[in-house]
């Protein structure tokens, strides 16, 4: 029997469901792959403007609005949820329910058969602790319920699973199964020439991924190799600890006169647009604090960019130091900034991390291998 799966998300890459990160993307990968295994997949995205049911490409999106009354709408969102899982789960349209730990969503969700799994990205509580900021009382709350009241548990790195339970005084036990991406659409393009000295961040402008270390880092470069060039592509997003409404605007001012002259912002891009910068750039950089287990790590590699991230928590279930990348703390400027000069001087050095980067990617990180795994995972459930 086919089985039939139903992933609940704030977000999906679609026209008609908004913007959507690296979870979005995650989950529409996951769900293809599914879909290609031989299972029906159900995405419920909730907090939309209206609610509609569509197909994309064999998924089925069904669009979910929260309910809009004041101070408990996060409560009754939750149970309108509840009662479209069990409704799917009578009428046989799903036999278990995927949702994130993000907020907790479904906290007060208790279906009376179905199964909910919850699979780790990255909670707000989680995120918090990270990032050495408070976290907001009802999050946290809804966070470490929805994980008391789960059937199963996966994680996306064995990082992540630890520092969860830590953060909530838990002893689940996890599954580890890591994000994925279609590897067909992340390949190098040899037709596309690289441009020398060239370094690349995509991803959100925001402190949390390092982008206030970003600038020192590149400083430090400049003195060693006055001619790299560092590009930027992402979405520049207000900073919650200054309160400034730009992180943009907080990296130019600690970039010295010289560095900034070699800063390019192009600011958001839309993903399929993403693949051509990779391909361009010599270098890709991510010296981040807090992540679960980041996509664009996983693209970059796919792409046979040599990488240097950041050697916090997960970053060694993705990258081998040495091997098929660097990893360096982001405020060690000086040696972040020595190891991107390295591979910026040593042309074979990134040939061979690409090559092994990609071969992992491939091995761990494709999105068939991690269906294949979620789908086992799901089936040991339900027996």
């Amino acid at each position: 029997m086919s089985m039939k799966i139903a992933l609940l998300t704030p977000e999906y890459p679609h026209p008609k469901t908004g913007i959507s990160g690296g979870i979005g993307t995650s989950i529409k990968n996951l769900a293809t792959a599914l879909l290609v295994a031989g299972c029906s997949v159900r995405v419920l995205v909730y907090g939309q403007t209206k609610e509609s049911i569509f197909d994309d490409e064999g998924v089925i999106v069904q669009q979910i609005r929260n309910v809009k009354i004041k101070g408990l709408s996060w409560y009754l969102t939750r149970k309108k949820i509840e009662k479209i899982i069990n409704n799917l789960y009578h009428s046989k349209e799903i036999d278990i329910v995927e949702a994130p730990d993000w907020t907790g969503i479904s906290s007060f969700i208790k279906p009376k058969q179905c199964p909910i799994v919850i699979r780790l990205n990255g909670s707000d509580t989680y995120f918090c602790d990270l990032d050495r900021r408070p976290v907001k009382w009802k999050n946290k709350f809804n966070e470490k319920r929805a994980l008391q009241n789960a059937d199963g548990f996966l994680s996306v790195s064995q990082f992540t699973a630890d520092k969860t339970n830590e953060v909530f005084g838990l002893n689940k036990q996890f599954t580890i199964i890591p994000n994925s991406i279609d590897i067909d659409s992340f390949k190098k393009d040899p037709t596309i020439k690289e441009l020398p000295g060239t370094i690349l961040y995509f991803g959100s402008l925001i402190r949390k991924k390092g982008l206030l270390e970003l600038p020192l880092i590149f400083n430090e470069l400049i003195k060693e190799n006055p001619t790299a060039k560092l590009i930027l592509v992402g979405k520049d997003v207000p900073d919650i600890i200054s309160g400034s409404n730009s992180t943009w605007h907080m990296m130019k001012e600690l970039f010295t006169i010289e560095a900034l002259q070699n800063v390019i912002y192009l600011g958001s891009v839309p993903h399929t647009a993403i693949q051509s910068h990779i391909n361009q750039a010599t270098v890709c950089v991510f010296p981040s604090f807090a992540e679960a287990l980041p996509v664009s790590w996983i693209e970059a590699m796919a792409m046979q960019k040599s990488v240097v991230a950041s050697n916090i928590g997960w970053a060694s279930d993705v990258i081998d130091d040495g091997f098929n990348g660097f990893l360096v703390h982001p405020e060690n400027h000086v040696e972040y900034a020595s190891k991107i000069n390295i591979l910026l001087s040593n042309s074979q050095m990134r040939t061979e991390f690409g090559i092994a980067a990609r071969e992992k990617v491939i091995r761990k990180f494709n999105v068939s291998v991690v269906a294949k795994q979620s789908l086992a995972f799901y089936k040991s459930l339900i027996k």
